[in-house]
C-alpha cells in the first residue's frame, strides 16, 4: 500500500494500538501527526517515527474538547498543508459492574471514546469537505460494543455508539467521497491487559513470549502490530469502495461483523396485547434468544499458560 502524499492524525497515538497505526501509515508514506495527554509519551513515539524514515509531529492535547479536534487539524493542516486521514483512537477504561460504577466514571470514558470521535471526525470531515479531494474516517470499535461485555456499561456502551455513527457517517459522508469504517480490534494492550482471560498472553508478550498459535486463531488475539495493517489497508485507494462496515481483526484472524437485524418476527391481528405476546412468545420470537457477552473460545488448558 503506498500513502505518499497522504496525511494523517491518529487519536491516542503514543502507546498500544494506535502507535501501531501510526506507525504502519508512516511506513506505508503517510506524515502523521501523534497525539497523546503525555508529552513524553508522545515525542518519543514522534522520534521513532522519525528515525525510521518516516514523518510526525506532536500535538499533545487531551481528546474530548472541540479545542482539540480543532488542534489536531489545525496542526496536520500546518505541518503538512492537508488532512486525509482521521484514526480515532484514543480512549480509556474506568471499569466497574453497574451498581458500583460512579457518574463521573461513565462520563470520562463517554466522553473520550464517544464525544472525542464525534469532536475529531467532525472538524475532519469539515476540512475533507472543504477540500473536495474526498477522505478517510478509521473509528475504532470493539468486540465489547458489538456484545456488551461484564463491567464495562461505559465502554460498552460508547463503542456501540461509535458503530451506530460509523453507519450513519458513511450515508452522510458518501457524497463528499469521504469513506467511513469501524475497526474491531483484539490485541495484546495495556487495554486488554486487565481481561482475566487475556493477561496472561499480554504478559507472556512482555518477556518476550510469542502468543500460541491456537490462541491467535482462536481467540483472534495477537499483537497490535497484527491490527495495524487494517488501518493501512482502510486508509488506502483499495478500500475507496467500502464504507460504513465494522471489521474485526486480531491475530491471525480478520472478520466482518454484522449490522444488528431483526432474526424473528410474528404477526397478530390487530396488534399485541401483553396477554397476547406472554402466549405466543415462546412460540414464536422466543424460540432462541439472542446471546450476550464476547464469548470465551475454546482452548486447550496446556495453551492458557
Amino acid at each position: 500500500m503506498d500513502l505518499s502524499g497522504k496525511v494523517a492524525v491518529v487519536t491516542g497515538s503514543g502507546q498500544g494500538l494506535g502507535l501501531a497505526y501510526a506507525r504502519a501509515l508512516a511506513s506505508a508514506g503517510a506524515a502523521v501527526v501523534i497525539n497523546d495527554v503525555n508529552p513524553e509519551t508522545a515525542e518519543k513515539a514522534v522520534a521513532s517515527i522519525n528515525e525510521s524514515g518516516g514523518r510526525a509531529v506532536a500535538e499533545v492535547t487531551a481528546v474530548g474538547s472541540e479545542e482539540a479536534a480543532s488542534a489536531l487539524v489545525e496542526r496536520a493542516v500546518g505541518e503538512f498543508g492537508q488532512l486525509d486521514i482521521m484514526v480515532t483512537n484514543a480512549g480509556i477504561l474506568r471499569d466497574k459492574v453497574l451498581w458500583n460504577l460512579a457518574a463521573d466514571d461513565f462520563d470520562a470514558v463517554i466522553r473520550v471514546h464517544l464525544r472525542g470521535t464525534f469532536l475529531c471526525a467532525r472538524e475532519a470531515v469539515k476540512h475533507f469537505r472543504e477540500r473536495g479531494n474526498g477522505g478517510r474516517l478509521i473509528l475504532a470499535g470493539s468486540p465489547a460494543g458489538q456484545r456488551g461485555n461484564f463491567g464495562q456499561t461505559n465502554y460498552a456502551a460508547a463503542k456501540a455508539g461509535i458503530a451506530a455513527m460509523a453507519r450513519t457517517w458513511a450515508m452522510e459522508c458518501a457524497k463528499a467521497k469521504v469513506t467511513v469504517n469501524a475497526i474491531v480490534p483484539n490485541a495484546a494492550t495495556a487495554m486488554t491487559s486487565t481481561i482475566p482471560f487475556l493477561a496472561p498472553y499480554v504478559e507472556g508478550l512482555e518477556k518476550g513470549e510469542p502468543i500460541p498459535s491456537v490462541v491467535r486463531r482462536a481467540a483472534s488475539f495477537g499483537t497490535a502490530d497484527d491490527v495495524a495493517g487494517l488501518a493501512v489497508f482502510l486508509a488506502s485507494d483499495a478500500a475507496a469502495g467500502i464504507s460504513g462496515q465494522c471489521i474485526g481483526i486480531g491475530g491471525d484472524r480478520l472478520t466482518l461483523w454484522s449490522h444488528p437485524s431483526e432474526v424473528a418476527s410474528a404477526f397478530h391481528d390487530g396488534g399485541w396485547s401483553a396477554d397476547d405476546i406472554a402466549e405466543a412468545f415462546d412460540s414464536s420470537i422466543g424460540e432462541r434468544l439472542e446471546t450476550y457477552g464476547i464469548p470465551l473460545p475454546n482452548i486447550p488448558t496446556t495453551q492458557k499458560g
